[in-house]
């Protein structure tokens, strides 16, 4: 169920004493081929950290042997001393493979503006290179956890080809991609240019719509290994649709394991005129705190709906805009609908529909309430 479930990767997590409470926190993935295709799509946030900027130059070559992955601490904000970190880890990489450190994606996730304890994390690749396995998935997910309660993994099946993956996320979760490091890979034979295509195709209604604390990361990387292993080279529409059902997977499961959430929101936004329209609606929607709010409160307000709706540059007339929460349709025409007593709160997730009357056009967004564990928590994470 992770990304050692297709043909022609290994993976170890260990705990190298990157993090003081000893924890597992560096995670070794490996590509053994015979193919080593791949793309990545990473945090659009302009402050970006240094496995990042180094991550993207090495998937402009198209391959990728190793990804290296690191919790306790992001390297980010670290300066000329942090990107010299990143180039040394990929370097310690390629030489206990053997293979070329411009080869070698490094990921990071952590508390921001601190530089790594180097004297533990190299060490650490040797330790995790020695146990690398079929059967490493499993505890890569689980190295890679920061505020994470669960680890998260996901797999979709072809026709004698597999695409696997792993995720870690739970705070800061938001565009783009959402907060997170997630490697996926996979045993089909292609290029990475169709990696590429298929993998910008699945993040942009996937981990793109997980809006759940309107944070967006300086970390985000996502990564689609191929290995080639299965001799198989799919339909591209197969092989996409199998890549999008593994990264809404680990996306739902970032909202489900989000930090102190009670209720997970599905918000989907329809009749729109364009589907922009619907994601900035959708947005707005997840990102309104008084809303947030009243979600945790189990409290159908859906004035607080509207009144995010119209925040928005999106086509609409105030006076035909439909509400519902849970499926009773409390407001109608932009104003009272159905009783508000008619709709239960009661369970995780709670679904908002806003209609907008003006097209065709839909978009879901994923997010969470708003409440005193989560605050409690980031008032604490650095302490």
């Amino acid at each position: 169920m992770s990304v050692t479930a297709a043909k022609g990767f290994t993976a170890a997590g260990i705990a190298a004493g990157i993090k003081e409470s000893g924890n597992p926190d560096l995670a070794l993935v490996v590509n053994n081929g015979p193919c080593r295709a791949a793309a990545g799509v990473f945090t659009s946030n302009r402050v970006k950290a240094a496995p990042v900027l180094w991550s993207e130059q090495v998937l402009k070559g198209g391959e990728v042997t190793a990804v290296v992955l690191n919790s306790g601490g992001a390297n980010a904000c670290t300066g000329p001393k942090g990107f010299q970190d990143t180039h040394a880890t990929a370097e310690k990489v390629a030489d206990v493979l053997g293979h070329s450190a411009g080869e070698v994606a490094v990921a990071s996730t952590g508390l921001i503006g601190v530089l790594l304890p180097m004297d533990k994390l190299l060490p650490g690749i040797e330790k995790a290179s020695a146990q690398l396995s079929e059967h490493g998935g499993e505890k890569a997910a689980i190295a890679v956890k920061t505020t994470d309660t669960v680890h998260k993994t996901a797999v979709a099946t072809g026709g004698g080809w597999t695409v696997g993956g792993m995720a870690k996320g739970a705070g800061m979760l938001a565009p783009g991609l959402a907060t997170m490091l997630v490697v996926l890979t996979t045993d089909a034979d292609l290029e990475s240019a169709t990696l590429d295509t298929a993998l910008r195709d699945a993040t942009r209604t996937t981990f793109d719509r997980v809006d759940s604390d309107g944070c967006m990361s300086t970390n985000d990387t996502v990564l689609l290994l191929a290995s080639g292993a299965s001799e198989i080279t799919p339909r591209y529409e197969e092989f996409a649709e199998a890549v999008r059902t593994v990264c809404d997977d680990l996306a739902r499961q970032l909202i489900g394991d989000a930090e102190g959430a009670s209720k997970d929101i599905r918000i989907e936004v329809i009749n729109a005129a364009t589907e922009d329209d619907a994601v900035e609606v959708g947005r707005s929607i997840a990102r309104n705190n008084l809303l947030k709010c009243a979600i945790h409160g189990e409290d159908p307000n859906w004035g607080r709906v509207l009144s995010a709706i119209g925040t928005t540059q999106a086509v609409f007339d105030p006076d035909r805009l439909n509400v519902a929460i849970n499926g009773v349709w409390v407001c109608k025409n932009g104003s009272v609908g159905e009783d508000r007593e008619l709709v239960d709160m009661r369970y995780r997730e709670v679904k908002i529909t806003a209609d907008l009357a003006a097209g065709s056009e839909s978009a879901v967004i994923w997010a969470n309430d708003l409440t005193a564990d989560y605050v409690h928590e980031n008032s604490a994470y650095s302490s």
